[in-house]
């Protein structure tokens, strides 16, 4: 069983579009394993302005390395500016090791897309 250890860096990703302004804050909240495991993140918008959240490209990795799952999750979630949404990332294996969670998020803000790269550890309990 996998449980979520707080905390997700964020960095902003070379890309057409994106700058140096604040990038949206993202926690892990928890694992949920029965009957399809996803892991659940909390994104922050930190704007004045509401932040559209587009794609999620995402891989599960052991600590050596290999690759657990990938896959691909297509958003359609507008934050309104300082709020929260909750995105579900499916994790379509078992580990009883810790993983770690990278990936790019593509938002849309002040109509420009931007991709942020994002990072995050899930601890056995």
């Amino acid at each position: 069983m996998l449980r979520a250890v707080l905390g997700l860096s964020v960095l902003c990703a070379v890309a057409a579009g994106c700058h140096t302004g604040r990038t949206p804050e993202l926690r892990v909240l928890g694992v949920h394993e029965a009957p399809e495991s996803h892991v659940f993140v909390q994104v922050r918008n930190p704007a004045r302005r509401p932040m559209r959240l587009t794609k999620l490209e995402y891989t599960f990795a052991s600590a050596q390395g290999r690759t657990v799952a990938e896959g691909k999750l297509p958003l359609e979630r507008e934050i309104p500016a300082g709020a929260v949404a909750v995105v579900e990332v499916p994790l379509d294996a078992e580990s009883s090791e810790p993983l770690e969670l990278t990936g790019k998020l593509t938002a849309e803000l002040d109509q420009y897309v931007r991709t942020f790269t994002v990072e995050a550890q899930i601890q056995p309990h």
